[in-house]
């Protein structure tokens, strides 16, 4: 299966949003560095808890902001919610390339979403040092999207290579 293969179909910030969130979501955009951006997003969080397009500006806000543990529960919950809708697993454990087809056939561009939102969670488990997480992470999206076309193989190169060097410092520890 080609995972950029598709028919035309909504994307997650198509799905209409309640009203004043969308202004919400640009007024915290507008003051990005300042601490009232962090407000106006768990305003629209608290709005609209699962809609796709609220948990993205709050996951890219922790992220750049370095805040990893708010990033990594945030990009969890957008896992969960669209495991929801696709019938997929919250965790990313147990897929493959039938139940990726399967949720493709549902719908690609929210499969695409999942996915991607799995490598977001294991770059973070990365940055946090949470090496082995990630890999199981990267490991598991690299089996489904054997074409590479999210880019995993790259990222899970890099976790291997992380992982050597643990496994090279703890054998030091060890002497």
């Amino acid at each position: 299966m080609d995972l950029l293969h598709f028919d035309p179909e909504p994307l997650y910030f198509d799905d209409p949003l309640p009203e004043g969130v969308l202004a919400l979501l640009e007024a915290a955009g507008e003051r990005y560095g300042e601490a009232e951006a962090e407000t106006l997003l768990e305003q629209a969080h608290a709005a609209a808890p699962d809609h796709l397009m609220v948990l993205v500006a709050r996951y890219r806000y922790f992220f750049y902001r370095h805040r990893l543990a708010e990033a990594d529960a945030v990009v969890w919950q957008a896992v969960a919610v669209v495991a929801a809708r696709l019938g997929l697993p919250a965790d990313g454990r147990g897929l493959d390339e039938e139940r990726i087809a399967a949720a493709a056939q549902r719908s690609m561009t929210l499969t695409r979403f999942y996915l991607s939102a799995l490598k977001a969670a294991a770059y973070v488990r990365l940055r946090r040092g949470e090496t082995a997480g990630a890999v199981r992470l990267l490991e598991t999206l690299v089996r489904v999207d054997q074409a590479d076309r999210l880019g995993g193989q790259a990222l899970l190169h890099i976790a291997h290579n992380r992982q050597s060097e643990e496994a090279g410092e703890l054998a030091e520890l060890d002497h």
